[in-house]
């Protein structure tokens, strides 16, 4: 494991140490921790942040600015070129490049190449109406150079084409290749096939500051080893593998991807992002579809992710719109979500993360996943997350089996293993037809709302928790079926009541929880066949009696069916449950019980 992995879980088992303690307000609720314990958490979630998850990364290439005046022309003429300056060589079609300066390219290059070898120059290429078709190899290949900056001029139109095929050995592999940094710049549009391989490549890094750029590939689209950074311009890519990729195996601190801004939109047959070790969003808008969308089912000879890193992927910003055959979202590593609009529908998890899986803020929707939220250790500090799965809806797996857990818990007693789902503000909606919210380890609540519309099949819960579950604040209202009944343990600080009915709810119930004063202390709509409820909020007192109806009215804000109010009218009671105790044959979390 890499060095920086281990760092980013170390990390990240500190801010659930501090989550644990988070604080809470009454009602539905979004509140955060606060006073020294929010402190606390952002000193511990500031280490995730995008600044400093780039800040630890080798620093970006920059380039100097560029000087049209001082061009020389290149006038392409079909199956040759003239020039007006020095630092040009001309030999039939291939057009070659020695020396640092500006160069302005124009007209057509039919079965040629322009070549650069400038060793550890700046060059300057301005394609300026300029069409570029190789039959060979690269229609640009800068071979040896130390910066290639690739300006479209204003205005202009310009075209590049490779070869079909390259042999599997070929250094020069894609239609625009350089092998020192390269930087994309101007505001023209450039179209790039590349028919034998990659449509952009760098060996080094390479950075999109604008320009309109539609690239089509036969393997991946844009690839910079040391990384790809996008800050500007809107880049369209048709891949048959990965759309983006930064792929520097060697270097601990290279492989990265950051998007800043502008747009980018992927169709790939493999992965949309791939980061080897970073993939860092904080602007712009993403649109990617891999592996033919969420319909078509992941196998396991290609990777066709979304969004996908080796060590951190950070979404801190602008909007992404994922639909892939395999995760939306993942990481080897850790998936920090703070502010970014994230939609995504996936044909497995929609995010997924090895070691920690953290939303801070934002908004999260997921339209369509087999499991919507999976990671080692689940936090929920803030922001919106809507869910939807086949499966389960949040689940916490893949740790360690505590081996002193005594065997069993609240999840039918199944081994505890070292994983946790943490949820102290923000919103959880949940719509799982597997369990709702799933830990193989322990769960704990103290802020925030969670709204779980649980399955309608017994062989399933709207809570399954192995471990200690634990609510100390929020509000949690979890709907599902009666064969798996889990609740929060006895020693809960804050007091929850679970009621399993006598026949099942057809979805359209309007559901009331009453006290002993006859007040309506919460209000619920199913949007699914339910036969067992499970809620806790600040005024549920443990030992008191409260009553279940059917009918009446539900009014208000709604978050996930949960509404701020509702009247009886001529509502029915069907239940009177005790708080603090489980139905028959329901479980508990582990806990002093």
């Amino acid at each position: 494991m890499r060095l920086r992995r281990r760092f980013a879980a170390a990390i990240t088992s500190a801010i659930l140490a501090t989550a644990a303690l988070a604080a809470c307000s009454d009602g539905i609720t979004t509140s955060t921790a606060t006073g020294a314990t929010a402190a606390a958490q952002t000193t511990s979630t500031a280490a995730l942040s995008a600044a400093a998850v780039l800040d630890a990364n080798t620093d970006v290439h920059t380039t100097s600015a560029v000087t049209e005046s001082d061009a020389v022309d290149i006038k392409l003429t079909g199956a040759s070129a003239t020039v007006e300056g020095d630092g040009v060589k001309v030999d039939g079609a291939t057009v070659t490049i020695t020396a640092a300066g500006t160069y302005r390219l124009s007209g057509t290059l039919n079965a040629g190449q322009i070549v650069v070898n400038a060793p550890d120059a700046e060059v300057q290429l301005i394609l300026d109406g300029a069409t570029i078709t190789s039959t060979s190899s690269a229609a640009i290949a800068a071979t040896e150079i130390g910066t290639l900056t690739v300006v479209l001029a204003d205005g202009s139109t310009n075209t590049l084409t490779d070869t079909a095929s390259y042999a599997d050995d070929a250094d020069v592999n894609a239609a625009l290749f350089s092998a020192g940094d390269l930087t994309i710049t101007g505001a023209g549009a450039l179209t790039v096939h590349g028919k034998g391989n990659d449509a952009i490549a760098s060996k080094d890094g390479l950075v999109i500051e604008s320009g309109t750029i539609t690239v089509d590939a036969a393997d991946d689209g844009v690839r910079g080893k040391d990384y790809v950074v996008v800050k500007d311009g809107k880049l369209t890519i048709t891949s048959g593998g990965d759309g983006v990729k930064a792929d520097n195996e060697e270097d601990s601190d290279a492989g990265f991807i950051a998007i800043a801004g502008g747009t980018v939109a992927v169709e790939s047959g493999g992965d949309g992002l791939d980061a080897y070790t970073d993939l860092v969003m904080t602007g712009g808008t993403v649109t990617v579809a891999s592996g033919g969308g969420h319909t078509t089912a992941p196998v396991d000879t290609t990777s066709t992710k979304g969004l996908k890193s080796g060590v951190i992927t950070v979404l801190e910003g602008g909007a992404a719109t994922v639909d892939s055959s395999d995760d939306a979202v993942h990481s080897d590593g850790t998936v920090h979500l703070v502010s970014t609009a994230l939609t995504a529908a996936s044909g497995d998890d929609a995010v997924h993360a090895e070691q920690t899986l953290q939303v801070d803020g934002g908004t999260v929707d997921i339209t369509a996943s087999v499991e919507g939220l999976e990671g080692k250790d689940i936090v929920i500090n803030d922001g919106s997350v809507q869910l939807v799965s086949s499966d389960d809806g949040v689940n916490a797996a893949g740790g360690d089996t505590d081996s002193d857990a005594g065997g069993g818990g609240g999840g039918g007693g199944q081994s505890v293993e070292d994983v946790s789902v943490t949820v102290t503000g923000g919103t959880l909606v949940i719509n799982a037809d597997g369990d709702g919210l799933d830990s193989n380890g322990t769960a704990s609540i103290t802020g925030g709302t969670v709204v779980v519309n649980g399955p309608e099949q017994n062989g399933n819960g709207a809570l399954d928790v192995n471990g200690s579950f634990t609510i100390s604040g929020g509000v949690l209202l979890a709907s599902g079926s009666a064969g798996m009944v889990v609740a929060p343990a006895t020693d809960s600080p804050q007091g929850w009541l679970s009621a399993t009915l006598d026949s099942a709810l057809p979805a359209g119930t309007t559901v009331q929880i009453v006290n002993a004063d006859d007040k309506v202390v919460a209000s619920f709509v199913t949007s699914k066949q339910t036969q067992n409820i499970v809620y806790s909020a600040s005024g549920i007192s443990t030992g008191s009696k409260y009553q279940i109806y059917t009918g009446g009215t539900a009014s208000g804000d709604s978050v996930g069916g949960l509404t701020q109010s509702g009247s009886l009218g001529s509502a029915s009671s069907v239940a009177t449950v005790t708080a603090g105790e489980a139905p028959a044959g329901g479980g508990f979390g582990r806990g002093g019980r």
